[in-house]
């Protein structure tokens, strides 16, 4: 299997309190605003919304709050991350967000689900490359003419060096696990053209992170 980590997984960064499994990441808080404009922007009226590496579940669960119209389907291979989106929804009240699925992007098979687009934050750094591939795989099995693939984080473009932050997060990144790191996004869109996918959108976020957007031709 090649899973990857849940997009939450920097063990320095998260928020454990005592007898609660609601995981706290500070980066989903920092970035799930301006994830939420472009989102806005991009998802249709209505229909189910497929999250892959849900992490600690706060991205969905922030998501699921501002567009009631929609359904939002949490995922992640990390039983961790299920107690946390579990927990977070009992909290929450929320009928739009669904109880969490096991799915691991790079895996075999992905459940049979009909979403009308699929959202993956912060996961294809914090994986091996199997993990990207097998997301575009799956991504253009499920998704039909139209379907959005939206894709969110930090990666290497060309003839433009990494800024510094960036370069500082991509060695930590390899220091850990050799297979991890920022990617090349010519090599990412190199992926999804030939799943199906039109070249994306691409969209400025703060902190010199994008918002890739990819069209299901």
């Amino acid at each position: 299997m090649t899973t990857a980590k849940p997009s939450f997984w920097n063990p320095s960064e998260i928020a454990r309190p005592a007898g609660d499994a609601r995981l706290r990441a500070p980066s989903a808080e920092r970035n799930r605003d301006a994830i939420l404009a472009v989102l806005r922007e991009i998802l249709p009226a209505e229909g189910l919304v497929l999250e892959i590496a849900s992490g600690s579940g706060e991205h969905a669960l922030h998501f699921a709050r501002a567009l009631p119209a929609l359904t939002f389907q949490p995922s992640d291979p990390s039983p961790e991350a299920w107690a946390s989106i579990a927990a977070w929804i009992e909290d929450c009240g929320l009928a739009n967000i669904l109880p969490p699925i096991a799915i691991d992007a790079g895996g075999e098979a992905w459940p049979a689900l009909a979403p009308a687009a699929i959202l993956c934050i912060n996961m294809i750094h914090i994986a091996p490359w199997t993990a990207a591939e097998g997301l575009f795989r799956h991504a253009a099995g499920l998704l039909a003419g139209g379907g959005l693939l939206y894709l969110y984080g930090p990666f290497r473009r060309p003839d433009r060096p990494l800024e510094p932050g960036n370069a500082a997060f991509d060695e930590s990144l390899r220091s850990r696990d050799p297979a991890w790191g920022l990617r090349d996004l010519e090599a990412v869109t190199a992926l999804a053209t030939a799943a199906g996918f039109a070249r994306p959108e691409i969209v400025e976020m703060p902190a010199n992170n994008l918002s890739l957007v990819y069209r299901r031709r």
